[in-house]
């Protein structure tokens, strides 16, 4: 089992910056997978960031060179810093562990997410 719990949403203008955090219930060396996902109103939720057990990162195309994943190993925490923040960056964000328990066979964790509203 894994616990998150996000933090850091709000309300931003546009242009402006975001930091979100998220802290894991165990180490995060025992976790394969952490990312970034978020739901738009209306839409479904789509992958924003992700980094692997290797330090791998990948980003959705609409959000490359904007944010940036990373890690705290010491804290157990994910971090998503958000620049150049767009209206259509609005969305709840969630944060998300994946952990592969056996060949094919993986589990995703997933936190309660944290609201981000960028105003025009």
């Amino acid at each position: 089992q894994v616990q998150l719990v996000e933090s850091g949403g709000g309300v931003v203008q546009a242009g402006g910056t975001l930091r979100l955090s998220c802290a894991a219930s165990r180490s995060l060396f025992s976790i394969n997978a952490m990312a970034w996902y978020r739901q738009a109103p209306g839409k479904q939720r789509e992958l924003v960031a992700a980094v692997n057990s290797g330090s791998r990162t990948n980003y959705a195309d609409s959000v490359k060179g904007r944010f940036t994943i990373s890690t705290d190993n010491a804290k157990n925490t994910v971090y998503l810093q958000m620049n150049s923040l767009k209206p259509e960056d609005t969305a709840v964000y969630y944060c998300n562990a994946k952990v592969f328990i056996g060949t094919n066979i993986r589990e995703d964790y997933w936190g309660k997410g944290t609201l981000v509203t960028v105003s025009s």
